[in-house]
């Protein structure tokens, strides 16, 4: 199997977790503004909720994406208040044809008075043993 890692974070929370996941693949985690330029089996996404949506860097980087660099998505991230992003990138990923894993991980991010210190290292824990499950 072949593995990338890309986030996009305003918090440095996502970072966390990308950096974690990477580690386990034994791959280097890059922002989007990297683009995917290998073929990849999973490419694993970190992204979070933004006034209620996905940013609109995230949907340009899955608009970027082709079935032939990319098998399946694997969303990613941590949120203050929402949860799931998949529904979001699921939409965007079919609109470039790109494969969605059902599978995510999601946590608790920190953000101003809330969730003091989440990510914690249960959460970055989890999401290692989350990545290797694709191994």
């Amino acid at each position: 199997m072949t593995y990338a890692v890309r986030y996009y974070t305003k918090t440095g929370n996502t970072k966390r977790l990308a950096e974690a996941i990477a580690k386990e693949l034994g791959v280097e985690a890059l922002p989007i503004s990297t683009p995917v330029t290998e073929k990849v089996d999973y490419l694993f996404l970190g992204n979070s909720y933004y006034a209620f949506d996905i940013d609109p860097e995230v949907k340009a980087f899955v608009g970027s994406l082709g079935k032939d660099k990319v098998g399946k998505i694997v969303n990613f991230g941590s949120a203050a208040m929402l949860n799931s992003t998949w529904k979001k990138i699921k939409a965007e990923a079919d609109k470039a044809g790109v494969a969605m894993d059902e599978k995510e991980f999601h946590c608790r991010g920190e953000f101003k008075f809330l969730h003091k210190g989440r990510p914690n290292a249960d959460d970055v824990k989890a999401a290692v043993e989350f990545a290797r499950q694709y191994k």
